[in-house]
């Protein structure tokens, strides 16, 4: 398993890849920070790792 995030460049909150790869588009959870999180944001490879092993990463 690999532990990947995107930290956001507006109040620096790090959210995890996995997160992401289920969202697809969030808004930042950062207290007050408005800001929107894609999962397009990750590097490709990245990507490409949690779309091909999604079901180890299961979000609850």
């Amino acid at each position: 398993m690999r532990i990947e995030t995107l930290t956001c460049p507006v109040c620096r909150t790090v959210v995890a890849a996995n997160v992401l790869e289920s969202n697809r588009v969030m808004k930042c959870p950062g207290n007050g920070c408005e800001s929107v999180l894609r999962f397009e944001d990750l590097p490709e490879a990245v990507q490409d790792h949690y779309v091909e092993n999604r079901t180890d990463y299961r979000v609850e």
